[in-house]
């Protein structure tokens, strides 16, 4: 039995799907004196192949991979019969002990959003780990949540949350919590933008200590004003502009807080640091990477909330590197005086709101774009006219090319753009970097932020920018010999 009274000693539970989190849940529920079903159609050790075996006669309980949506077919079977269906988020927090240390359970800091979810929740370990926190980055990146919350060694849970994941959670109570920012993104699997975004709400449900919002996102400001927090919980915006009261933003270079969580009083203005101390949120040119400028500061909030030293927090912000294949400079040529040309990895932007912040980091007519591959439904259009001062060129590549042709057709028809044909996947990116190199010049930046999900060619985004990175380093080390 845990800590909290979810007991599940002698309990049928089917766990439907075994990858990462699944394969948790099945341990965590065993050890725990539970019968579990595990059902996988892939998986060959999986109890069950078929959902349609299921016997519901037995079952108490069903814990659900992000994979599958609402409307599949066995989790609306298990709501007619009345029996509950919760995600593994829900699951960790039901089963979480106590920390060793405090005898109480360990406070999770919650992530969602469209994106900057991974940088976010990475920015915020690493910044409570210089404090002398133990607090991994758990749930979407490292090791599975369920795993981290029955660790008793733990101090924080730094925790990124997919709107998938929240959809079938129903008690969190986080002690800080954030919305980086919400776009359009798997509304087939919501069921419509609303949904999606009542689902990443639930993020600030009862949150004690602090929640962060993107005040320069109208939608996410919304949620946080109506959000059911607990009393006595702040709500701090961020802002890439300069902030109000009750804001952090940035104004003549500083990040500034006019908050009160660095220092003085709400609405007094806190000069917390200059922007160019911070290496990895810009290019030596003094460039600023906005997507991860806005993350900084989110995170920046959330350690603060918890308790961590400004100072200690600023430095370990000062020194740390985004994960691969987030706006990661993989190759550059260099010639004689001239400005280099550079490679730049972005593969992580899967959607048009990640590439629209990536492609807006960098000069005007300078971007050698690599787009397109498994569109999702998704439509370019808007992507392409906000952003085409930026694009210099295109390279399209992906299976399914033509919604990102139509795109450049209707929104740019005056710009250069190459189809990389789609046979082979094994070349496909080495024809990519050389069709994208070709058309480069001095100053000009290659950049794979593609907007779309890379399954259809490659195994996953990080196999995608791996390739790049092999293939651009190929491209340098032939032109540097030229």
């Amino acid at each position: 039995m845990s800590r909290h009274g979810f007991d599940v000693q002698g309990k049928t539970v089917v766990v439907a799907g075994l990858g990462i989190s699944g394969r948790s849940m099945a341990k965590i529920l065993k050890d725990h004196g539970a019968t579990v079903i595990g059902v996988d159609e892939k998986q060959k050790d999986a109890d069950l192949h078929s959902f349609d075996e299921i016997d519901w006669s037995g079952v108490d309980l069903v814990c659900t991979s992000p994979v599958f949506n609402p409307r599949t077919p066995f989790i609306v079977e298990a709501g007619k019969r009345g029996i509950e269906v919760i995600s593994e988020v829900e699951l960790a927090w039901r089963m979480r002990v106590d920390n060793a240390r405090t005898g109480r359970p360990a406070p999770w800091i919650g992530i969602t959003g469209t994106n900057g979810k991974t940088s976010t929740t990475e920015m915020t370990s690493e910044m409570l780990r210089a404090c002398g926190y133990d607090a991994p980055a758990v749930g979407n990146i490292g090791k599975a949540v369920s795993q981290a919350a029955l660790d008793p060694s733990h101090d924080v849970l730094c925790v990124e949350l997919s709107s998938f994941q929240l959809h079938f959670t129903y008690s969190l109570e986080l002690a800080c919590a954030a919305i980086t920012n919400i776009a359009a993104d798997h509304l087939d699997w919501h069921g419509g933008m609303e949904n999606y975004a009542a689902d990443k709400a639930k993020v600030y449900d009862n949150a004690s200590g602090v929640i962060a919002y993107n005040a320069q996102d109208k939608r996410v400001t919304t949620l946080a004003q109506t959000a059911r927090t607990a009393e006595g919980c702040e709500h701090i915006g961020f802002t890439l502009g300069e902030p109000q009261s009750g804001q952090i933003g940035i104004k003549d270079g500083w990040i500034v807080d006019m908050s009160g969580l660095t220092g003085g009083e709400v609405g007094e203005e806190y000069a917390v640091a200059p922007i160019r101390e911070f290496k990895y949120l810009a290019e030596p040119d003094g460039t600023i990477y906005p997507h991860l400028l806005a993350d900084a500061l989110t995170a920046l909030i959330l350690v603060l909330g918890i308790g961590a030293d400004l100072n200690t927090a600023l430095n370990a912000l000062k020194e740390f590197e985004p994960g691969g294949h987030r706006i990661q400079k993989v190759a550059e040529l260099k010639q004689g005086e001239a400005p280099s040309i550079r490679f730049i990895d972005d593969s992580k932007a899967t959607n048009a709101h990640a590439a629209r912040a990536s492609l807006s980091s960098f000069p005007d007519g300078s971007v050698v774009w690599i787009a397109g591959g498994l569109a999702k439904g998704a439509t370019f259009e808007d992507l392409v006219a906000q952003e085409r001062g930026k694009i210099k060129a295109a390279v399209v590549i992906g299976v399914d090319q033509q919604p990102m042709i139509d795109a450049l057709r209707v929104s740019a028809p005056d710009l250069p753009f190459t189809l990389i044909d789609p046979s082979g996947n094994e070349t496909v990116m080495q024809r990519t970097v050389d069709a994208a190199g070709a058309l480069a010049q001095p100053g000009d930046v290659v950049l794979l932020a593609p907007a779309c999900a890379s399954m259809d060619q490659f195994k996953s985004y990080a196999d995608r920018g791996d390739q790049f990175a092999k293939q651009a380093q190929r491209w340098v080390e032939a032109h540097a010999k030229a």
